[in-house]
Protein backbone atom coordinates (compact mmCIF):
# COMPACT_ATOMS: atom_id res chain seq x y z
CA UNK A 1 0.00 0.00 0.00
CA UNK A 2 1.21 3.55 -0.76
CA UNK A 3 -0.03 6.67 0.02
CA UNK A 4 0.65 10.26 -1.61
CA UNK A 5 0.69 13.36 0.31
CA UNK A 6 -2.58 14.20 -0.12
CA UNK A 7 -3.58 11.27 1.72
CA UNK A 8 -1.00 11.74 4.20
CA UNK A 9 -2.53 15.48 5.13
CA UNK A 10 -5.90 13.28 5.89
CA UNK A 11 -4.19 11.85 8.75
CA UNK A 12 -1.58 14.05 10.31
CA UNK A 13 -1.92 18.10 11.12
CA UNK A 14 1.17 19.05 9.59
CA UNK A 15 1.42 21.52 6.80
CA UNK A 16 3.86 23.30 4.56
CA UNK A 17 7.01 23.77 5.33
CA UNK A 18 6.47 21.31 8.45
CA UNK A 19 5.39 18.59 6.34
CA UNK A 20 8.49 16.19 6.10
CA UNK A 21 7.14 13.61 4.23
CA UNK A 22 6.14 12.80 0.86
CA UNK A 23 5.42 10.05 0.57
CA UNK A 24 4.33 6.50 2.04
CA UNK A 25 5.67 3.46 0.38
CA UNK A 26 5.26 1.00 2.59
CA UNK A 27 2.45 0.09 5.31
CA UNK A 28 2.10 -3.12 7.47
CA UNK A 29 -0.62 -2.09 9.94
CA UNK A 30 0.06 -2.30 13.53
CA UNK A 31 3.52 -3.32 12.27
CA UNK A 32 5.75 -0.86 10.22
CA UNK A 33 5.80 1.84 7.78
CA UNK A 34 8.46 3.09 5.07
CA UNK A 35 8.03 6.68 4.20
CA UNK A 36 9.92 9.12 1.65
CA UNK A 37 10.96 12.79 1.84
CA UNK A 38 12.51 14.14 -0.77
CA UNK A 39 14.99 17.05 0.45
CA UNK A 40 16.03 19.79 -2.12
CA UNK A 41 18.17 22.70 -1.89
CA UNK A 42 14.60 24.60 -1.61
CA UNK A 43 13.73 23.71 1.82
CA UNK A 44 13.73 27.03 3.61
CA UNK A 45 15.86 25.74 6.63
CA UNK A 46 18.63 25.31 4.21
CA UNK A 47 19.04 29.19 4.45
CA UNK A 48 20.90 29.43 7.58
CA UNK A 49 21.55 25.12 8.44
CA UNK A 50 24.33 26.17 6.88
CA UNK A 51 25.41 28.80 4.20
CA UNK A 52 27.89 27.31 2.20
CA UNK A 53 27.10 23.80 3.30
CA UNK A 54 23.60 22.74 3.96
CA UNK A 55 22.91 20.42 5.87
CA UNK A 56 19.08 18.83 7.60
CA UNK A 57 19.18 19.64 10.80
CA UNK A 58 19.14 16.42 13.10
CA UNK A 59 15.42 17.63 14.98
CA UNK A 60 13.66 17.95 11.50
CA UNK A 61 14.94 14.14 10.11
CA UNK A 62 13.81 13.08 14.02
CA UNK A 63 10.20 14.99 12.89
CA UNK A 64 10.30 13.56 9.60
CA UNK A 65 10.46 10.18 11.73
CA UNK A 66 7.94 11.02 14.06
CA UNK A 67 5.57 12.42 11.22
CA UNK A 68 6.01 8.84 9.43
CA UNK A 69 5.30 6.90 12.36
CA UNK A 70 2.32 9.06 13.29
CA UNK A 71 0.71 7.84 9.53
CA UNK A 72 1.12 4.45 11.11
CA UNK A 73 -0.46 4.90 14.62
CA UNK A 74 -3.02 6.58 13.02
CA UNK A 75 -3.47 3.61 10.65
CA UNK A 76 -3.41 1.45 13.26
CA UNK A 77 -5.66 3.20 15.37
CA UNK A 78 -8.32 4.94 13.34
CA UNK A 79 -10.13 6.10 16.71
CA UNK A 80 -7.60 8.23 17.38
CA UNK A 81 -8.36 10.41 14.54
CA UNK A 82 -8.30 14.26 14.91
CA UNK A 83 -6.34 13.82 18.09
CA UNK A 84 -2.12 14.48 18.44
CA UNK A 85 0.46 12.28 19.06
CA UNK A 86 3.27 13.47 21.53
CA UNK A 87 6.38 12.15 21.84
CA UNK A 88 6.91 11.23 25.38
CA UNK A 89 10.49 10.05 25.03
CA UNK A 90 14.07 9.50 22.67
CA UNK A 91 16.02 6.84 23.31
CA UNK A 92 19.21 5.79 21.86
CA UNK A 93 19.36 7.75 19.44
CA UNK A 94 22.18 8.21 16.57
CA UNK A 95 23.24 10.41 13.60
CA UNK A 96 25.58 8.51 11.96
CA UNK A 97 25.75 10.24 7.96
CA UNK A 98 24.34 14.05 7.18
CA UNK A 99 21.69 14.86 5.02
CA UNK A 100 21.86 16.70 2.53
CA UNK A 101 20.12 18.76 -0.54
CA UNK A 102 19.86 15.76 -3.19
CA UNK A 103 19.11 13.19 -0.91
CA UNK A 104 16.22 10.75 -0.39
CA UNK A 105 15.57 9.84 3.16
CA UNK A 106 13.91 6.46 3.60
CA UNK A 107 12.03 6.76 6.47
CA UNK A 108 10.93 3.21 8.52
CA UNK A 109 9.25 3.12 12.19
CA UNK A 110 8.62 -0.68 13.52
CA UNK A 111 6.08 -1.24 16.35
CA UNK A 112 7.44 -2.03 19.53
CA UNK A 113 4.86 -1.94 22.15
CA UNK A 114 1.70 -0.24 23.24
CA UNK A 115 -0.08 0.09 26.37
CA UNK A 116 -3.06 2.08 26.61
CA UNK A 117 -2.48 5.67 24.73
CA UNK A 118 1.32 4.80 25.11
CA UNK A 119 3.62 3.61 22.06
CA UNK A 120 7.57 2.30 21.56
CA UNK A 121 8.71 2.44 17.83
CA UNK A 122 12.59 1.72 16.42
CA UNK A 123 13.00 4.12 14.10
CA UNK A 124 16.07 4.80 11.31
CA UNK A 125 16.25 6.53 7.94
CA UNK A 126 18.47 5.34 5.34
CA UNK A 127 19.43 7.62 2.51
CA UNK A 128 20.88 5.30 -0.53
CA UNK A 129 20.38 2.22 2.07
CA UNK A 130 22.77 3.61 4.16
CA UNK A 131 21.89 4.40 7.86
CA UNK A 132 22.08 8.11 8.49
CA UNK A 133 19.57 7.94 11.58
CA UNK A 134 18.65 5.02 14.12
CA UNK A 135 17.17 4.56 17.74
CA UNK A 136 13.46 4.53 19.35
CA UNK A 137 10.98 6.93 19.88
CA UNK A 138 7.77 6.53 21.97
CA UNK A 139 4.41 8.71 22.00
CA UNK A 140 1.12 9.14 23.95
CA UNK A 141 -1.70 10.27 22.07
CA UNK A 142 -3.32 13.27 23.81
CA UNK A 143 -6.36 13.54 25.52
CA UNK A 144 -8.66 16.27 25.05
Amino acid sequence: MTLDILEIQKMIPHRYPFLMVDRILEVEVGKRIVGLKNVTINEPFFQGHFPGRPLMPGVLIIEALAQTAGVLLFMTHPEHKGKAFFFTGIDGLRFRRPVVPGDAIHLEAVMKGEKKNFFKMAVRALVDGNLAVEGEMSCMVAED
